[in-house]
């Protein structure tokens, strides 16, 4: 049974739709991820989720409960990182950690000292000590520590740098593995890659494009620059696209065993290679140019 229900999920400002009939689910133990440029209707989608505005038309649910008409009991079951965090900055991390919990009716555990230590930060500094992406930690263990059903984030590397996004990716991965579903919005291609069981993609305030990342997965980027004559087809024996060996370079993607593949590119006029993971670089591409 999904967890997260959006039915043709609108929001306008005024004359200006921000997102337009959203339709999807999550299920328990997912990792979903919205991508998009600024003002796709990522936000937009996530806050509806959490009930922080009314739709101007269709509805979301979280667990049976609408986001808008039974906010409080939908929001139980989410723990939320903002895009732009706004902080209680005369606490000290720990005391915010035990602050929102007890909103939860929660105490937080030995997990916490677990967690900070992973994410290599004092929580026992005053926020208005740290840096931005000392806070962004700290509102990253307020997120993680409850076990929560649904876990929503909003550009959550942010301010992050490398070690701690790869710490990130892991902790959802975690997640993931205890049984709770994360949504996440980000516009960081290879983070998606990483993580997510499912991806779609806004545009303009609409899902364009719907992606399991295992077919990806499976599929291969081949690009190689050529010394002579172009193939016709291709490692399958089906017909070559013109565009495909367009400029004396050879550009597919192909699915299939791998001993195929370097087969057949060892009978081509190859002079350098490159083989890699699909990706979702030219699908994402085909809706927003360059990522």
């Amino acid at each position: 049974m999904p967890l997260l229900v959006a039915d043709n999920l609108t929001k306008d400002y005024g004359s200006f739709r921000a997102l337009d009939g959203l339709d999807l689910t999550l299920a328990p133990d997912e990792v979903f991820g919205l991508l998009g440029p600024n003002g796709s209707g990522k936000s937009t989608a996530l806050r509806l989720m959490l009930g922080f505005m009314q739709p101007t038309a269709g509805r979301v649910t979280v667990a049976g409960h609408d986001c808008w008409a039974d906010g409080v009991e939908a929001r139980k079951r989410v723990a939320y990182l903002p895009g732009e965090l706004r902080l209680y900055e005369t606490m000290t991390g720990r005391r915010l950690i035990r602050f929102l919990a007890g909103l939860r009716g929660d105490t937080p555990g030995a997990e916490v000292e677990s967690l900070a230590k992973k994410l290599d930060i004092d929580i026992d500094r005053p926020l208005t000590h740290m840096s931005s992406g000392m806070k962004r930690k700290v509102a990253l263990l307020t997120v993680l520590v409850p076990k929560v059903p649904l876990i929503i984030l909003d550009e959550p590397t942010n301010t992050l740098d490398p070690t701690m996004r790869d710490e990130l990716l892991d902790q959802l991965r975690g997640a993931k593995a205890r049984g709770q579903a994360v949504l996440f919005s980000s516009h960081v291609l290879h983070e998606v890659e990483a993580v997510c069981d499912r991806v779609g993609i806004l545009q303009q305030g609409r899902l364009v494009h719907l992606q399991e990342m295992a077919e990806l997965r499976d599929g291969r980027a081949v690009s190689a620059r050529l010394v002579g004559t172009a193939p016709t087809t291709g490692p399958d024996g089906t017909p070559l696209a013109p565009d495909a060996t367009a400029d004396g370079r050879l550009n597919l993607t192909y699915r299939g065993p791998l001993p195929g593949l370097l087969d057949w590119l060892a009978r081509q006029p190859v002079a350098d290679l490159r083989v890699e993971p699909q990706g979702l670089g030219p699908i994402y591409r085909k809706y927003h140019g360059a990522a």
